[in-house]
């Protein structure tokens, strides 16, 4: 039995697709999510005055994880916005920097940083509102 406006005889390799299209998206996407991060967005404003070691960015960072904090300077690095430098002294000494793709991001995340620090009352009232409205 199918329902009203179900096609039954329609498959998936019917439907003609533009790859190229759905790559571009997907890669665009992927970049999206990456700025979309909380996690980078607050790591690469710290980065922005200059280098720092793991140790500093996770006493800066609250909340984030030790695991949090490796996973996203590796995908930071994988995406060319992060340097990874290591001095062979014992123990390692690693600092990470900004790239220069890096600076120009972190000068925008800095921008959202700043929207979001002045109208966070304003996003705060709105939710109250609305949790009031919705009991």
């Amino acid at each position: 039995m199918t329902e009203d406006g179900t096609l039954t005889n329609v498959r998936h390799i019917d439907v003609p697709v533009d790859v190229s299209a759905d790559l571009e998206t997907c890669h665009l996407r992927d970049v999206l999510d990456r700025v979309g991060d909380k996690w980078s967005v607050l790591i690469m404003a710290l980065l922005v005055n200059g280098p720092r070691r793991y140790s500093q960015l996770r006493r800066a960072i609250d909340g984030i994880s030790q695991r949090m904090l490796t996973l996203t300077l590796r995908g930071l690095e994988r995406d060319g916005l992060v340097f990874r430098e290591v001095t062979p002294t014992t123990p390692p000494r690693v600092d990470y920097s900004l790239t220069p793709v890096g600076r120009t991001l972190s000068m925008k995340a800095s921008e959202l940083i700043a929207w979001a620090e002045e109208h966070r009352e304003h996003i705060a009232d709105a939710r109250r509102r609305y949790d009031e409205k919705e009991d």
